[in-house]
């Protein structure tokens, strides 16, 4: 039996936490709701570090909102508006439970702005850099329809996918990134440490260095000489870059390179669309109007080439037709979203069938990400393994060396 930490509320909204112990996670939510309460969080029970008095100041000083942190929100508050618990009260509960310091100062602005007569949308709209334009916009559909739970739900799915193909990325990242700094570091500590040992004893015994041993100091030497203009040089060179990509031109330039690139390319564009389809069928199964939708969809995709092709994409719509004949001519959405796209407006399934093309391209990333880091995890091994060969090797012929030199 294990040990759960729980958050609900009965049916008055009262807060209620403590412990249960259960086989699992199941089991603890059906005794809170043989009890008559509604479950808003379970973890296991482990020990948590409390902040206080300073602390506390410190933390909501540098502590930043998480993408995750917005999602927890969403969830609790879905739960809670299902529960037919009043948005005031539901934002105050909602609140309690946030961990987040700085999140929970912001739900308290935008519950008291709510109770001073403002739209839950609007006040939302106050905090753009933690709530964004598809995240209002959503809302405020809800609230106009009276829906609000429904958007909510929907809201809440929307994230949680958005963060599961996210964590996805990270995760097949981890052990390529884990490599890259291992090895360094290795090759690092022998150049630095170990190779200049060796040198010291061959300049000592009025000895030369074997050719491969003589490379390696003598680029071990260029670099401890030179590391600063290095340096110096691949900031300018970073800084320079990233100017570039911040204009206009170079935006487009380098988010075009890397659709073209090998393997990436691909993956790069099915994110893209993956993004596209779920936020704009989200938000026009929430009641947003398609023009609005796009608009909003535009400012959520990272590559300028994608986003831009939606504003022929919204010029045609405006004069009426269909979305997948301009998606076409835009010539960087897939042959099969289009065609899903197009079944789905004939077929009167128009919203469902874009959350379809979100699907099949989430999966198809989840794989290809599998499928990419099968390919790097080896040419970073083989790389790695040639890099530390050589540095092994010219140790090793220095030492051999030695035992030919004559006494």
């Amino acid at each position: 039996m294990a040990r759960f930490n729980y958050q609900a509320t009965d049916r008055s909204g009262k807060q209620r936490s403590g412990i249960i112990e259960a086989s699992n996670e199941a089991a603890v939510v059906q005794r809170l709701r043989e009890q008559e309460l509604l479950p808003l969080s379970i973890s296991t029970d482990t020990a948590r570090s409390k902040i206080h008095g300073t602390d506390i100041h410190l933390g909501r000083l540098f502590q930043r909102v998480r993408r995750r942190d917005v999602m927890d929100f969403t969830s609790k508050l879905s739960v809670l508006s299902d529960a037919g618990i009043q948005l005031d009260r539901s934002l105050a509960i909602a609140a309690d439970l946030t961990e987040n310091e700085k999140l929970k100062e912001i739900i308290r602005d935008v519950r008291r702005n709510v109770q001073g007569g403002s739209s839950f949308a609007d006040a939302l709209a106050r905090h753009p850099k933690i709530f964004n334009r598809l995240y209002v916009n959503m809302v405020r559909s809800g609230e106009t329809g009276g829906v609000l739970d429904t958007i909510l739900q929907r809201l809440a799915g929307f994230l949680e996918s958005s963060q599961q193909l996210r964590d996805k990325i990270v995760s097949e990242s981890i052990y390529p990134v884990l490599l890259i700094v291992v090895g360094t570091a290795v090759v690092v500590l022998m150049v630095t440490f170990v190779l200049p040992k060796f040198t010291l004893i061959f300049q000592n015994m009025g000895a030369d260095l074997p050719l491969p041993t003589k490379m390696l100091v003598q680029f071990t030497e260029f670099v401890k000489k030179s590391w600063f203009f290095i340096l110096g040089a691949v900031a300018v060179a970073v800084v320079m870059f990233r100017q570039y990509i911040r204009s206009e031109d170079g935006r487009h330039q380098w988010d075009r390179l890397k659709l073209n690139l090998p393997v990436f390319g691909r993956l790069i564009q099915k994110i893209e669309v993956a993004r596209f389809a779920r936020t704009l069928g989200t938000l026009v199964k929430s009641g947003v109007p398609i023009l609005q939708a796009l608009s909003i969809v535009k400012e959520t995709l990272t590559n300028e080439i994608i986003a831009s092709s939606l504003l022929s994409v919204y010029s045609r719509l405006k004069e009426g037709g269909g979305l997948a004949n301009p998606l076409k001519e835009t010539g960087v959405f897939p042959p099969l979203a289009i065609h899903m796209i197009a079944v789905g407006e004939e077929t009167g399934s128009f919203e469902s069938m874009l959350i379809k093309v979100a699907d099949t391209y989430e999966n198809d990333v989840r794989l290809s990400v599998e499928r990419a880091m099968a390919l790097v995890e080896p040419a970073l091994i083989i790389t790695m393994g040639v890099v530390i060969g050589f540095v092994v090797v010219s140790m090793l012929l220095a030492v051999f060396s030695i035992s030919d030199m004559p006494l």
